[in-house]
């Protein structure tokens, strides 16, 4: 069974975002082995300048290495990722598998993102939109893909 490690920068502190990510949790668990970790977002100053941005960007991605599977697919989610439709996902997904990959690595940043260095270590950089949104809600939109995504490969009829 595939084994998915969903990896995000912060914690979510509402209610709704928890009870979505449970839900798409609980029906994942027909697709694959899900683990989602839950890392410190770097405390920066109000107006932090450039430097202090990249130096916490830079510590975030220790932790984040240090939680990455073993031989597993990193997926980057950056908004100057690649944008991919649901099939498509899906398709790239199944092309991991089908090439031996039993883990995935899904790596979401904190609001300042991900470190420069860690995208391009990724096997996949993915973008939802182009649009920004909370990082809470890209966890839940992530989970929903992944979702629809193995629905798909599984000949589901979730996906319309």
């Amino acid at each position: 069974m595939l084994s998915v490690r969903l990896i995000c920068v912060g914690k979510l502190g509402e209610k709704f975002w928890k009870t979505a990510c449970e839900e798409y949790s609980k029906r994942l668990s027909a697709y694959c082995k899900l683990e989602m970790i839950e890392l410190p977002e770097q405390r920066l100053p109000d107006a932090p300048s450039e430097g202090q941005i990249q130096q916490a960007l830079a510590k975030e991605a220790a932790l984040i290495r240090a939680k990455i599977p073993a031989g597993a697919a990193v997926i980057a989610l950056c908004v100057e990722g690649q944008m991919l439709s649901s099939e498509a996902l899906a398709e790239t997904l199944g092309a991991f598998t089908v090439s031996g990959t039993s883990r995935l690595a899904l790596l979401i940043g904190g609001s300042c993102g991900l470190d420069e260095a860690l995208k391009q270590e990724a096997k996949l950089r993915l973008s939802m939109s182009k649009m920004t949104f909370p990082h809470h809600l890209a966890r839940v939109m992530v989970l929903e893909q992944l979702y629809r995504s193995l629905n798909i490969l599984a000949g589901g009829k979730y996906h319309k």
